[in-house]
């Protein structure tokens, strides 16, 4: 195969203009193989590694994070958008994380002595081998820090492939493992196609999955996971609601509820996206939510004073343009926005943005009723009491994130134990961070990513009997 015959080029295209950047020819079907082989040298070598020298890698890597912090943040702003400011807080986050889990991840997954009918009984954590990671553009550093993290400490080796629209940050990752002393196969980044991603997942030298996407390419994924008999986990999105209730701080959940809905121009899948107003404090909210989302800066992503910059690629701009069209046909009221931004470069080279929007009056009949609105649009519902709210919050087949502002503490365990979904915040925004798993119910997912569970997932958990 000819690198012609392994598909389209990878392109990196600046959404803030829509000038191509970068453009990649796929890896073919020897360059693949030649990654799969070194992953399944790497792994049988990265097993026998000790925690000091995973610990080492990890804290080596979170080191030139840090050093390189503003050019790492430039690739990532200039490759998928977001706001400078934002990229160079994800690249911190990712050194906190490997600190994080270099720090912690022996104790977790040091052996557990159980008390049985037996001279000993332990419960040990193994690798697996490699583990294929398909990860989305949105948080092009931070979604894999939470994956290869864990899995190095476990001491399996990772394949990452991420989103078409970032492979300057693929590479970019892999290059950071090789300065950082990772040995072959341990990090690499596997340049390829959608259609060439199911051959990858049937490959005996693959011995897990983990995706972070779409629930269709989630569905598609665990379907060829499980004809091979792999194991998954799988983050697929949220619609998640933000619930305001009487008794809540009024001022600070309408400043909270704009960066929950705005952050990554609402690119995430835990943004919040449906905001649950209670009737007796609907007037006080609206007011100042719409007031703060019409007044925030759209624009140039390098500029300080930008809020929100553009959205990921035309077809991201595209779809948000036609669901707040489709909600406006249907009778919906758009309290704000709803429009297009041409973005710095003028009318020649608009970019991708869209204007902050808030949309109310929705009805079933409208897409934004059931679909993910993965950009700056929030929905506004009102509601008349707490039993309202909860039955709206969980009438969506997601179940990821979801936060709640009260201050009445009945009403707190409510809603923290009726809630569907993987994550309550309560008086507060839904974010990730390594001490708390992470992932969803529901059309939102299976397993968990992050914290002791998420270092678990990709492990042998044997049990030990010595009679």
């Amino acid at each position: 195969m000819s690198p012609a015959d392994a598909g389209p080029p990878i392109a990196t295209v600046n959404p803030a203009n829509g000038i191509l950047v970068d453009s990649f020819e796929p890896y073919d079907a020897a360059g693949v193989e030649t990654r799969l082989a070194a992953a399944a040298a790497g792994a049988a070598v990265w097993a026998k590694s000790t925690f000091e020298e995973r610990s080492r890698l990890l804290v080596t890597a979170a080191e030139l994070l840090e050093g390189e912090l503003p050019d790492i943040a430039h690739v990532v702003t200039t490759e998928m958008g977001k706001p400078f400011a934002q990229a160079k807080g994800e690249v911190a986050k990712c050194a906190s994380g490997f600190r994080w889990f270099a720090e912690n991840a022996e104790a977790m997954l040091t052996d557990e002595e159980i008390l049985v009918d037996a001279s000993l009984g332990l419960v040990t954590y193994q690798p697996l081998g490699a583990v294929l990671a398909i990860m989305p553009w949105n948080f092009p550093l931070w979604q894999v820090a939470r994956f290869i993290a864990p899995a190095i400490m476990v001491g399996n080796v990772g394949l990452l492939k991420h989103a078409p629209s970032v492979p300057r940050c693929a590479l970019l990752l892999e290059d950071l493992f090789r300065r950082a002393g990772a040995p072959d196969g341990v990090f690499q980044t596997l340049l390829v196609g959608t259609d060439q991603v199911p051959a990858i997942i049937a490959d005996p030298r693959v011995a897990a999955v983990t995706l972070t996407g779409s629930v269709g390419a989630g569905r598609a994924v665990a379907a060829q996971a499980g004809a091979v008999g792999k194991k998954v986990v799988l983050e697929l999105g949220g619609s998640d609601p933000f619930i305001v209730l009487p008794s809540a701080d009024i001022d600070q959940a309408v400043s909270v509820g704009i960066q929950a809905r705005i952050q990554n121009a609402g690119q995430s899948c835990i943004a919040a996206k449906r905001f649950i107003v209670h009737q007796d404090v609907a007037e006080q909210f609206i007011a100042g939510f719409v007031s703060g989302m019409d007044a925030l800066s759209v624009g140039d992503p390098f500029d300080p004073a930008t809020e929100v910059g553009p959205l990921v690629t035309a077809a991201a701009c595209d779809t948000i343009a036609a669901q707040v069209d489709d909600a406006r046909a249907h009778g919906a009221t758009i309290l704000c926005g709803g429009e297009r931004v041409v973005g710095p470069d003028g009318p020649d080279h608009p970019g991708f943005f869209y204007r902050p929007t808030v949309i109310t009056g929705i009805t079933p009949a409208m897409r934004v009723f059931t679909e993910e609105v993965f950009g700056p649009v929030a929905l506004l519902y009102t509601v008349a009491d707490a039993d309202e709210a909860l039955a709206m919050a969980n009438s969506t087949e997601f179940g990821l994130g979801s936060s709640v502002w009260t201050t009445d503490p009945d009403e707190q365990q409510r809603f923290v134990v009726g809630l569907e979904a993987g994550q309550v915040f309560v008086n507060a925004m839904v974010r990730s961070m390594p001490q708390l798993p992470f992932g969803g119910i529901k059309s939102s997912g299976i397993g968990r990513e992050l914290a002791s569970p998420g270092l678990h997932e990709f492990c042998n958990v044997k049990s030990v009997w010595i009679a």
